[in-house]
């Protein structure tokens, strides 16, 4: 009876996973798409246009919040919507979903773990001598859920769905990750004030969770309160997005109705078809001129390629065969060592948080814009990589 119990819930939870999967896959190939325009246009007869927009300044005239460009308010608004969407999902998979098993849960957790400090590491090795790239270590440890979701589903049934699985908790705890070393590396300066105000809404709202308040129209108008005090502390303002996600109710089951899944379900469609795309035709839109083409040739484009190229791929699979050999985690269903380095490769795919936070790693401009096409083009060689590799590996 036991065993009847344990294979319906893994069935569901391999259908909690594999919904999260399909919803950025679809979205992950109009964020490829989005990209490439962005790129062609910066670099056609119309981009002086196309640069001018995005670097429209907005004035919203609200105290505190000066004017910004387009990009600007992208970045630091709305992948805040993108950063709560995320929150949602990892606090599901720690209550209810594949995250909430220890054991099930070790290796994408260790897998992520490697997968973040190798190339970190790697970064800071190519670039000892350049302590004014340092900053930029944080660039290559992140892996895009979408773009990596869209080459998997590429793939179909070529791969078990375990591995599918796999990768997209590796992903999750990889933002998770990013997400941390955001907050504490990239902020601008902490104004303790306003910090202080942030922590007292945040507790506010987990106040009104614990006392079982559930209407969630109270929740996100706090959660507007609490970006801007977050924005103004200096600590960077998507993580507000995710402190919002923990303090907004969740079930005790999946099938439970609650506004944290009634949001997640709303969201997963603007995110993946507005916001995400946004987010790449803003950030990709970079001129191509002879001096940032000469530059690839430097130590910080040469990091980025390290720490994504091999030292994401490197770090996932030596975490994951060292946890499984010490009998810390088991390795997905059907799935063997080689899906685990080609689904390292996948990983080597930084896109959207890899450029989110080459726009907080340095006040250059000319850095940003050689930082995000070197992890344009790494992550161009770690999707095509990954994908030819994992459909090499019969079919079992």
């Amino acid at each position: 009876m036991k065993r009847v119990i344990n294979k319906v819930k893994n069935q569901a939870l391999t259908r909690l996973f594999l919904e999260f999967y399909g919803k950025l896959a679809s979205g992950g190939a109009l964020l490829v798409i989005c990209a490439m325009a962005s790129l062609l246009l910066a670099n056609s007869g119309i981009a002086k246009n196309w640069l001018d927009f995005w670097n429209t300044q907005l004035n919203p005239h609200l105290p505190g919040l000066h004017a910004h460009s387009i990009t600007h308010w992208i970045n630091d608004g709305l992948m805040t919507i993108f950063f709560l969407l995320v929150g949602l999902e990892i606090e599901r998979e720690l209550l209810t979903g594949e995250l909430s098993d220890r054991r099930t849960a070790m290796l994408p957790v260790m897998a992520a773990v490697g997968g973040m400090l190798v190339p970190a590491l790697l970064f800071w090795t190519v670039n000892i001598n350049h302590p004014e790239f340092w900053h930029g270590a944080g660039i290559p440890t992140a892996t895009d859920i979408a773009f990596a979701m869209a080459i998997m589903s590429a793939l179909g049934n070529r791969v078990p769905a375990s591995l599918k699985i796999f990768l997209t908790a590796l992903a999750i705890i990889d933002d998770l990750g990013a997400i941390l070393v955001i907050a504490i590396f990239y902020g601008q300066g902490v104004h303790w004030v306003w910090l202080m105000a942030s922590l007292g809404i945040f507790g506010m709202l987990m106040g009104c969770k614990r006392g079982g308040i559930k209407t969630l129209w109270l929740y996100l108008p706090v959660g507007v309160v609490l970006w801007y005090c977050m924005m103004q502390s200096g600590i960077h303002a998507t993580i507000s997005g995710v402190l919002l996600a923990f303090a907004i109710p969740f079930g005790k089951t999946e099938n439970e109705a609650s506004p944290s899944s009634y949001l997640m379900n709303k969201l997963h469609e603007p995110v993946a078809w507005l916001i995400l795309p946004l987010f790449a035709l803003a950030n990709t839109a970079i001129p191509l001129h002879a001096g940032l083409m000469e530059s690839l040739t430097g130590t910080l484009p040469w990091g980025i390629a390290a720490g994504l190229v091999l030292g994401k791929p490197i770090g996932i699979f030596m975490a994951s065969a060292l946890s499984v050999k010490m009998n810390i985690a088991r390795m997905p269903s059907g799935s063997s060592l080689n899906h685990i380095w080609g689904a390292g490769l996948l990983g080597g795919i930084g896109f959207t948080m890899a450029m989110f936070v080459s726009n907080l790693a340095f006040d250059n401009a000319a850095n940003i814009e050689l930082s995000k096409l070197a992890v344009l083009i790494c992550s161009i060689i770690a999707a095509l990589t990954g994908y030819i590799f994992l459909r090499m590996i019969p079919r079992q």
